[in-house]
């Protein structure tokens, strides 16, 4: 670890270039290049850092530390592991720290696979409870649990909760926290600090931001815990490819300039939709008059690059989307290209049909807001 990356003091930029790159060493490359080994050589006693390659690799560890000084710098009780994607990294926490009897506390408006993940854990004898992300709604819920699974902001709703608060009152009544930081990034909130014991989050979307990888991760800790998330994913082979953790690393390299021109955009295009009379329950928690808007302000660095909102009908949202010149049709978020999507195609989330979730890429601000303003035009025609 670099002691430029490692520095809480350096900005988020000099951190995202440095992450994880190891010490210098004459004629080798700042960022070695994929490791695509399925065994190494292990002569006499296993008692090396790498094995087989199931269980560690080279690029993974690279990645791994580059991961953990962007989610908690400066700190050296956080193991970072990461995982062939975010759904394996979720089910890694909940599935390694889980038994028959237990009790979880889940949003009933986060990712859209979550309902699929409560079937499953009902069906291995866990309690599944669910609220709100809104309003701190988990905290009646918490009395008996083991863990609480946070989503903040929630996906699509974009809605905020307190983090901290929830976090006291669960370690209060002896339950874990999971936080999952995919929409916020690690450079719009830190959930170890605001005091969870892990930090999940899908490396597909802005981490990697180039919609070419499959990825995710998990930071934690707790070493007990973070022990049971690494025997999980050696019993289900929930791994990446050196291939994938090499991709990502190299494009943590830019994550603070597209954080930032994304969320700045994010800002512009929503204000401008504000105007729009045809546009309602627009949600960004950097509007100051959203109702995440206190509390993001609060526990949030950057204020994320997805906006949402609503339009008429089907029809209207459709029409949009096809109008659309600078934005893909898309789903998942935070790459550089700008996407949109009609959430309500997918089933999973209680939206209203003209629901529109629209993740701002890194084209040129103007160009942007034209273009979306154009297509909402056209589509009333």
């Amino acid at each position: 670890m670099s002691d430029s990356a490692a520095n809480d003091d350096v900005g988020d930029g000099t951190r995202a270039v440095r992450a994880g790159l190891p010490e210098p060493v004459k004629y080798e490359p700042t960022l070695p290049g994929p490791v695509f080994a399925a065994h190494f050589h292990l002569p006499g006693e296993a008692t090396g850092p790498y094995k087989y390659g199931r269980d560690e690799n080279p690029t993974w560890t690279h990645l791994e530390h580059a991961i953990g000084e962007l989610e908690a710098p400066g700190r050296d009780d956080v193991e970072t592991l990461v995982f062939a994607s975010g759904m394996a990294a979720i089910s890694s926490v909940l599935f390694s720290q889980l038994r028959a009897g237990d009790a979880v506390v889940l949003p009933d408006d986060g990712y859209q696979v979550l309902p699929l993940v409560r079937e499953q854990l009902e069906a291995y004898g866990i309690e599944v409870r669910t609220a709100p992300t809104g309003g701190d709604a988990q905290l009646d819920l918490l009395d008996g649990a083991k863990l609480l699974w946070i989503e903040t902001p929630s996906n699509p709703g974009l809605d905020v909760c307190d983090v901290r608060r929830l976090t006291d009152a669960a370690h209060a009544r002896g339950a874990l926290v999971a936080v999952d930081n995919t929409l916020a990034s690690p450079l719009g909130q830190r959930p170890l600090e605001l005091g969870a014991d892990f930090s999940v989050a899908s490396g597909t979307k802005q981490l990697t931001g180039h919609g070419d990888v499959l990825l995710g991760y998990v930071a934690g800790t707790d070493a007990a815990a973070m022990t049971a998330v690494r025997r999980w994913r050696k019993v289900v082979g929930a791994i990446p490819g050196p291939m994938e953790a090499w991709l990502a690393h190299r494009s943590i390299a830019t994550l603070q300039l597209r954080v930032d021109r994304q969320n700045a955009t994010a800002l512009i295009l929503a204000q401008a939709l504000r105007e729009r009379t045809d546009v309602t329950g627009l949600r960004y928690p950097g509007l100051p008059d959203d109702p995440s808007y206190k509390i993001a302000s609060q526990q949030m660095r950057r204020y994320g690059c997805v906006v949402s909102f609503t339009l008429p009908t089907r029809a209207r949202a459709e029409r949009f989307l096809d109008a659309l010149r600078l934005v893909d049709d898309a789903t998942s978020f935070g790459g550089v290209r700008s996407t949109a999507e009609r959430r309500g195609r997918w089933g999973g989330d209680a939206v209203p049909e003209g629901f529109v979730r629209l993740s701002v890429g890194a084209e040129d601000p103007d160009d942007l807001v034209t273009d979306v303003l154009r297509a909402l035009d056209e589509s009333a025609r």
